[in-house]
């Protein structure tokens, strides 16, 4: 009865295994394959590129301020919706989560119009004295990009957190003031620890989507900014591409967020053991 159950799980789960190698696993095979396809020399020249360090160093600096910043208003906003009825809960998870169905090129050119140089809330600033070219001018920097990000990564920080918010035994706190620790306080230490594996999560899937997006930043920023998709881009799109060199640094792109992503399931991994320990 077991054995025959399992043959059908297996038979169920096939679709989805042909799926995942025909259209992730053999495309990524490919890739790798071709960044060695002349015998590794590709690496090389991609090392050898100041374009690639300062890509790499922009997408560093992005994958890391956009997620720290989605991570601090996902946090508030999670902590205010977990406070909330089940039905406005969930309307608002419905309206949260509505960015993560546009397009990047939509989300870009919004905050064009919102924030651009002549957007709707320069004008307003204009008014009070401040300069539309240099206000305007910051949709198009790093800043406006970590900031665009934010738009899309802050409904995943909420998606993580908010379970473990609903969960969470209220009653510590109010027990916790009861002998005489501030509000702040009880928040801090024992709200927070809790949620440190939802943080650590958040933050990794947030800035391993941010690491790799491309669609905004080509439409907000095109070549202005140096980050290591939009070098990519230019290996395959400009004239004199170098199919090799763009395959390399796929490859290092890929590895640096499967590494991000390994640490967010390490973590969950060992969260999961310490509840099944302790249940």
């Amino acid at each position: 009865m077991v054995g025959r159950q399992k043959g059908t799980l297996l038979w169920l789960a096939l679709p989805a295994t042909v799926f995942l190698g025909a259209f992730f696993v053999l495309p990524l095979i490919f890739v790798v394959i071709d960044s060695f396809s002349d015998g590794g020399s590709a690496y090389g020249r991609v090392v050898s590129d100041p374009v690639f360090w300062a890509g790499l160093r922009g997408s560093f600096v992005i994958g890391l301020a956009a997620p720290l910043f989605s991570l601090f208003v996902g946090y508030f906003v999670s902590l205010h919706i977990s406070q909330k009825s089940e039905r406005f809960r969930t309307v608002l998870m419905f309206l949260i989560s509505l960015p993560l169905t546009f397009s990047g090129l939509i989300i870009a050119y919004g905050f064009i119009l919102t924030f651009g140089r002549a957007g709707f809330v320069t004008m307003l600033l204009a008014e009070l004295g401040a300069d539309p070219a240099v206000v305007g001018g910051l949709i198009f920097s790093p800043i406006g990009l970590g900031f665009a990000y934010s738009y899309y990564l802050i409904p995943r920080v909420v998606m993580i957190l908010l379970p473990p918010l609903i969960n969470f035994d209220r009653s510590q706190i109010q027990a916790a003031k009861t002998m005489g620790a501030s509000g702040f306080r009880a928040h801090f230490d024992i709200l927070l620890p809790q949620l440190v594996p939802g943080f650590v999560s958040a933050f990794c899937l947030t800035s391993a989507v941010a690491f790799g997006a491309y669609g905004t930043a080509l439409a907000l920023v095109g070549t202005q900014v140096n980050i290591l998709p939009l070098v990519l881009y230019s290996k395959i799109a400009e004239t004199g591409s170098d199919l090799p060199a763009a395959s390399a640094i796929s490859v290092v792109l890929m590895s640096i967020c499967v590494l991000v992503i390994s640490v967010a399931e390490t973590v969950s991994a060992r969260k999961s053991q310490g509840a099944i320990r302790y249940s």
